[in-house]
């Protein structure tokens, strides 16, 4: 949007309340940008993800992102809202894309929007909201879209995922402190090294959260599970980020599809994506989810979590194994 936002603790809020003011320290820049067009069936979710994989979850640990390149340029508004959420899983302070068109056109005509001569006023000064073409960062990062495939974790924490293709990797090479942290994130999984995800049977599927509980995001879940039905073993929470995202699934009529695939609605909230309320996967279970947390207890005690897109969960949602969405 062109605005920075950054998520604060608890006792940062104490902070707040006592004295109105949050002392920070100023971060780090880091420019992330990602070169290229997007292959079929690759999101933003994937791009995070992938990130996630190469850098590790504190591989922006002091810094503050931007997300340039043409396959950020790509994204819809929905799109750069879930890369710029899981920044923070990156150890990042935060993430942000700079404003252009498509930011303009998502802001247009909305309830707190600015009209008439504020709207070209405000425009004037939001088309300077972005970095200046020789401006330094403190890290230049590069990735290629093309080496994106639609992404899956095998493990307990965002950092540990593969493209959905490939196969889980084996210990070769790795010293004994990340060997044996990685043994026993993948004994919690059920999993071991190696070894590929595709047809690996799931119990349950999550689509919400706010890294994913936008509109696309349904409509995503909705193209791919339209005239096929939800695996009978398979429970299924799709949970709407926002009563207005709700609001919109039933303007589009995404939720009659759903509703012939065999899916319901839930009310909006968090949901499964840190166990609210009754949505907990049971110990032992697998759950394909779109939220942005996999730790071990995340979504219940000893449940296992693999984080993934929408278009990933819904091919697991109606196939009941792991499915790469690009083969529907």
């Amino acid at each position: 949007m062109g605005a920075i936002a950054f998520g604060i603790g608890t006792s940062e809020v104490e902070m707040v309340l006592a004295s109105q003011c949050v002392l920070q320290s100023r971060p780090k820049t880091m420019r992330i940008t990602v070169d290229g067009k997007l292959g079929k069936g690759v999101t933003a979710k994937d791009i995070a993800l992938y990130m996630m994989s190469k850098m590790t979850t504190s591989g922006a640990t002091g810094y503050f992102v931007e997300y340039a390149g043409e396959a950020v340029r790509s994204l819809s508004m929905e799109g750069r809202l879930t890369l710029c959420n899981l920044s923070i899983e990156m150890g990042a302070r935060g993430g942000m894309v700079a404003p252009d068109e498509v930011t303009f056109e998502y802001i247009k005509g909305r309830e707190s929007a600015p009209k008439g001569e504020e709207w070209d006023k405000a425009m004037e000064y939001w088309k300077t909201l972005k970095s200046d073409a020789d401006a330094v960062f403190d890290k230049e990062v590069r990735f290629e879209a093309a080496d994106i495939e639609p992404m899956i974790t095998y493990g307990t924490n965002p950092g540990m995922g593969m493209g959905i293709t490939q196969s889980i990797p084996t210990t070769e090479g790795m010293n004994e402190t990340t060997k044996t942290s990685f043994v026993k994130s993948l004994d919690y999984m059920g999993f071991k090294p190696g070894e590929p995800l595709l047809g690996k049977k799931i119990d349950y599927v999550f689509l919400g959260a706010c890294t994913n509980g936008r509109i696309e995001d349904f409509r995503a879940f909705a193209s791919l599970v339209k005239g096929r039905k939800k695996a009978e073993h398979v429970i299924a929470w799709l949970v709407p980020g926002s009563w207005m995202v709700d609001a919109q699934i039933r303007e589009e009529g995404l939720d009659k599809i759903l509703e012939e695939a065999g899916f319901a609605i839930r009310q909006p909230g968090c949901s499964a994506c840190l166990a609210m309320n009754d949505d907990k996967v049971p110990a032992g279970k697998y759950s394909v989810s779109t939220s942005n947390r996999n730790f071990e207890g995340r979504q219940g005690p000893g449940a296992r979590t693999l984080l993934a897109s929408p278009l990933v969960a819904a091919a697991a949602a109606v196939t009941g194994v792991i499915t790469d969405p690009r083969e529907l």
